[in-house]
């Protein structure tokens, strides 16, 4: 019976705690797509967060950074072609 009773209290645990987590992903993807939308507003707003990135990564020693190539020589360089 105590056995019983110590696995429905395990399983009420483990249920709260799927909750939990449940509901702290989903604040954490509308938190996720307001700032989405907030950056989809202003393009520099996103060289700021990358910039930021960039600097958070290099805090740490031995750290190899890989720079993406810029879109913006991409756009030039399909303008170009297009004339």
């Amino acid at each position: 019976m105590k056995r019983a009773m110590a696995h429905q209290a395990e399983a009420e645990r483990d249920r709260r705690a799927r909750i939990i987590n449940a509901e702290a992903e989903k604040q954490a993807s509308q938190k996720l797509l307001e700032a989405g939308r907030i950056i989809e507003k202003s393009p520099a707003a996103l060289k700021l967060r990358f910039y930021q990135t960039l600097n958070d990564i290099s805090e740490e020693k031995n750290s190899t950074i890989i720079m993406p190539f810029p879109e913006e020589i991409l756009d030039y360089l399909r303008k170009d072609k297009k004339k």
